[in-house]
């Protein structure tokens, strides 16, 4: 890689193969958890990356490119760490444990998306920098969603 612009598509590739790995790990995310509420925000989560998928799909196509994946080390690791927490813990930390898992993983989505975007506008791609604004304001709700679920936990906790 040597240009803005060949770091733009392998993150691209990257970011693709990312979501669709997480759409394979949210369920088993769903099904480990107790708390209903982060039950279902894993469920609601699994649809809305289907949906950034798509407009994934979309970048791609409005740069002329086809829509394909990189393996992506940095996921990889933090589904593996979500793996290890639901073979090792139970109960409350479980779902402590889960929901900074799944924190981790919006930071991460969030810091490419954030890269993505800026990296779109820098290369003229005007439809990629709308699409990718988009996303990056779904990531960033979700983590805050996340923020307030593990809160309310934790006040629940200590009661």
């Amino acid at each position: 890689m040597k240009t803005l612009a060949d770091i733009f598509e392998h993150t691209l590739q990257d970011i693709y193969y990312a979501e669709n790995a997480i759409t394979k790990a949210l369920p088993k995310v769903a099904a480990a958890a107790n708390d209903a509420k982060l039950k279902k925000a894993a469920e609601d989560h699994l649809a809305e990356t289907k949906g950034q998928i798509k407009k994934l799909e979309q970048v791609f196509k409005s740069i002329g490119r086809k829509a394909s994946g990189e393996k992506c080390d940095a996921i990889e690791g933090l589904i593996k760490e979500a793996d290890g927490l639901m073979e090792e813990a139970s109960g409350t930390a479980l779902d402590a444990g889960l929901l900074a898992a799944c924190q981790a993983v919006e930071h991460y989505e969030i810091s490419r998306y954030g890269s993505l975007r800026e990296w779109a506008k820098e290369l003229g791609h005007d439809e990629a920098h709308k699409l990718l604004s988009e996303i990056l304001d779904e990531e960033k709700a979700t983590n805050n969603k996340l923020t307030n679920l593990a809160i309310t936990s934790i006040n629940r906790s200590a009661d």
